[in-house]
């Protein structure tokens, strides 16, 4: 959905509402934790080192703190990020706001305690079709903690067609801010430590 304004929490708290029993507009699932299908998007950034940085970025991830952008804002919050937690992304851009329903659809790491994440699907009302992934891990050689973004998706509302370069634009912009945003949060959990 696309606004002049900002949405009021009213109206946000009322598409989060709507958008509870929407059914996911993408699949199949799980094509970003492969290199199969779809082209992929992906970032992957050092953001600390340790075991107590891997779980202060597990933390942020669990808190969304990702999302922490100024111009991208997560809601409800707190969010839940379990399997089947809807989500609402708020996004500033050009001089309008758009409000995008996701899913999350599964959880990541399950090899093991040195990665942690998890993926959201879009719903109907997004403006994009598609599946992202946030994760972070540890690398145990070289005690490393790492970041990573994992995205694929295609327009689905006519606006995003129409905006496609911007719309890679601004997905780019999210990929170098989300990292950022993880690289603060770990510092300040530390801070607070």
């Amino acid at each position: 959905m696309f606004f002049i304004r900002r949405p009021s929490r009213d109206t946000i708290e009322r598409f989060l509402a709507e958008s509870q029993h929407l059914p996911m507009s993408y699949g199949p699932i799980g094509l970003v934790q492969s290199s199969e299908g779809r082209s992929l998007d992906e970032a992957s950034v050092v953001v600390g080192h340790g075991r107590h940085d891997f779980e202060r970025a597990k933390a942020a991830l669990i808190a969304w703190q990702q999302f922490d952008l100024g111009w991208v804002e997560l809601w409800p919050r707190p969010s839940p990020a379990h399997v089947g937690a809807v989500v609402a992304v708020l996004i500033k851009h050009l001089g309008f706001w758009s409000l995008n329903g996701c899913r999350v659809a599964y959880e990541s790491g399950a090899n093991g305690p040195n990665v942690f994440g998890y993926a959201y699907v879009t719903l109907p009302n997004h403006a994009e079709s598609g599946e992202e992934l946030f994760e972070v891990s540890i690398d145990p050689r070289t005690d490393d903690v790492s970041y990573r973004i994992r995205a694929t998706s295609k327009p689905q509302a006519m606006l995003a067609r129409i905006g496609q370069p911007i719309v890679r634009a601004l997905q780019a912009r999210f990929r170098r801010d989300s990292a950022e945003a993880m690289r603060r949060a770990i510092a300040e959990r530390e801070a607070r430590s």
